[in-house]
């Protein structure tokens, strides 16, 4: 049974902005140097054309860094590959996005909502977590979304600071 959980990064800026910032490679840089703090990560590439955004970030979580109950499925370091795609710029702005782990035994996807507020603009992050593993699977499709709520809120204070600084 999958899990499923929201969140919404709430900005100061203009939808325009952030768009901006999501098609700009210092900004991505940005956001993975301060992931780099956790653990390793790349952005693998960033391709903006007509048909929006999509980028490929990695994250290597070290086997010793994951909860023990993860470490029970995992035997080497996580290897996370990250996949997005953002459509061209609009009101609202969509997107998709896929986590994929090799030989995991589940799955992690989502859609992304950009749009404006009375205040700003909100990006708004529906996910959802599927593990194939009997017994084990709905406490580690919990333990995934909960340090997915933690990476998201990371990213947005980054997106916010390096919004302030442009």
């Amino acid at each position: 049974m999958a899990r499923r959980i929201d969140y919404s990064a709430r900005y100061t800026h203009s939808t325009e902005q952030v768009y901006a910032a999501l098609t700009n490679r210092d900004y991505w840089e940005a956001r993975i140097e301060e992931l780099r703090k956790y653990s390793d990560n790349r952005v693998e590439s960033l391709e903006i054309g007509d048909d929006g955004i999509d980028l490929v970030l990695h994250h290597i979580i070290p086997r010793d860094g994951l909860p023990d109950l993860a470490q029970t499925v995992m035997k080497k370091d996580m290897v996370i590959t990250r996949r997005e795609h953002y459509s061209p710029f609009g009101e609202p702005v969509t997107g998709t996005y896929q986590a994929s782990i090799p030989a995991g035994p589940g799955s992690l996807t989502g859609t992304m909502s950009l749009f404006s507020t009375d205040t700003g603009c909100t990006l708004r992050t529906s996910s959802e977590a599927k593990v194939f593993i009997p017994f084990v699977g709905g406490k580690l499709e919990q333990v995934m979304l909960v340090n997915l709520v933690d990476l998201f809120r990371t990213e947005a204070e980054v997106t916010a600071d390096w919004l302030a600084k442009q």
